[in-house]
């Protein structure tokens, strides 16, 4: 982009009190809108980086007497105005910092980030509600979607996957809102996981056995707890040879596989028409002739759907489901088929969910901001019920010099799936299991 190239050279660097960075974004704004209002910025969006400098200060004199600019603040301007005339405005350098998994703005000035789990305020200060506002519309718009009083609330997918949420008022009652949940450009295995904790060796093994036996897997947890980073991860494990259909709301799955047909729900349009939901692309998936299927996120009738699909020979679905522990997961799977609208008996739903499900991993944010594996449950029948055995856990031993929580990994019981890992040629070492409260 052009506006990177103009500021590669610059380092950011916000003033030393809220008071002075508030004064110097306002100064900003004010020769921005001037700019905006003599230049053209789709030309200008065409020069060469040299050139659009040697304009931008042109216009920076010309009206510098009207803001009283420092040398400091000139060179600072001639990096940022870019990124206010084709960028995030003062967001962009959050968004260029890899270290970020989430920018919450929860005014203009108040902007907090998360950093290695663990939620920080920002220096990053918007002039006023209005500057934030341009800043909302423009990713909006850059992602074909729009955001005003009539329609206040947009839920959306940027150029590099991240996700945004704005809500403006009346539905925001003191100013807009934008929260961006960013996701890793690099894939991660199995292996990477186990390397930073989330979860043991033997369970990673487990796993991966698992998803080449084409045992169906629901994980469970709660916001950040790293479901869709688990999710891509367990994707890694399918054979190359195998088709993989994917569905989500907004499109985060990094899947570095050879054959991947990705699809995407579609919200109404202005007219209220024109809506494509998880539901009606689980039931087209069906005739694409897939292999695999993975839904980021289960979450309403097509539950019904995705449970009837994996009992009828769709087997080693993925899919990820909010919950606080595994036994919530099923409820709230018995929940969402019940929004299907379909007066199904109990003990008949919970026979779908047994028969499609295999296997249940559940994640968890602890103190600290670590991620890790609270359990590996096997799914079984227990006459009208449902009995969930422990295959994995993590058990805790408190908190560490650092502050975080820490525990170990331990086995539980010998999961009957593993009688079918030998059809697929998987060879399991079972010794795992003699002993439950070997850490693993």
């Amino acid at each position: 982009m052009l506006a990177e190239a103009v500021v590669a050279a610059r380092k950011w660097q916000p003033c030393e009190s809220k008071v002075d960075e508030i004064a110097f974004q306002v100064k900003k704004q004010t020769i921005h809108q001037r700019i905006v209002g003599s230049l053209d910025v789709a030309t200008a969006q065409e020069m060469p980086p040299e050139q659009l400098l040697s304009e931008l200060r042109l216009y920076i004199d010309l009206f510098d007497e009207h803001v009283d600019l420092t040398e400091d603040e000139l060179d600072r301007l001639l990096g940022e105005l870019p990124w206010e005339m084709f960028g995030t405005g003062p967001l962009e350098p959050l968004l260029r910092d890899p270290g970020i998994s989430d920018i919450l703005v929860n005014h203009a000035h108040e902007v907090f980030i998360e950093r290695d789990g663990i939620l920080q305020p920002s220096t990053i200060l918007f002039a006023d509600n209005v500057h934030l506002m341009r800043v909302i519309q423009r990713i909006v718009t850059r992602v074909g979607r729009r955001i005003d009083e009539s329609c206040p609330l947009v839920d959306a997918r940027l150029e590099d996957g991240s996700r945004v949420n704005a809500i403006i008022p009346p539905l925001s009652l003191d100013g807009p809102k934008l929260s961006i949940r960013r996701f890793g450009k690099l894939h991660t295995s199995l292996e990477h996981l186990v390397a930073n904790g989330t979860l043991g060796e033997q369970m990673a093994r487990f796993l991966k056995a698992a998803v080449k036996a084409r045992q169906s897997i629901l994980i469970s947890g709660g916001t950040g707890s790293g479901k869709t980073t688990m999710l891509n991860a367990l994707s890694s494990c399918i054979p190359e040879d195998q088709r993989i259909i994917t569905i989500e709301d907004s499109a985060e799955l990094i899947l570095q596989h050879g054959h991947v047909a990705r699809l995407e729900t579609r919200p109404p349009n202005s007219e209220r028409s024109g809506e494509y939901n998880q539901r009606d692309l689980v039931r087209n998936s069906l005739r694409m002739r897939p292999d695999r299927i993975i839904v980021g996120e289960v979450r309403g009738g097509e539950a019904l759907d995705m449970l009837q699909a994996m009992n009828t020979g769709h087997e080693g679905w993925l899919t990820t489901i909010h919950a606080n522990d595994t036994v919530d997961a099923v409820s709230r799977l018995e929940l969402m088929i019940a929004m299907a609208g379909l007066e199904l008996p109990i003990p008949v739903v919970r026979s779908y969910i047994c028969s499609g499900i295999s296997l249940i991993v559940h994640l968890a944010r602890l103190q600290g901001g670590a991620r890790r594996v609270m359990r590996i449950s096997e799914l079984n029948a227990s006459g009208d019920g449902l009995q969930l055995t422990d295959v994995f856990s993590m058990k805790s031993t408190g908190i560490d010099a650092q502050g975080r929580s820490a525990g170990i990994f331990v086995t539980g019981q010998r999961p009957k799936c593993l009688d079918s890992f030998a059809e697929y040629g998987i060879d399991f070492d079972e010794s795992v299991f003699e002993n439950p409260m070997i850490g693993s």
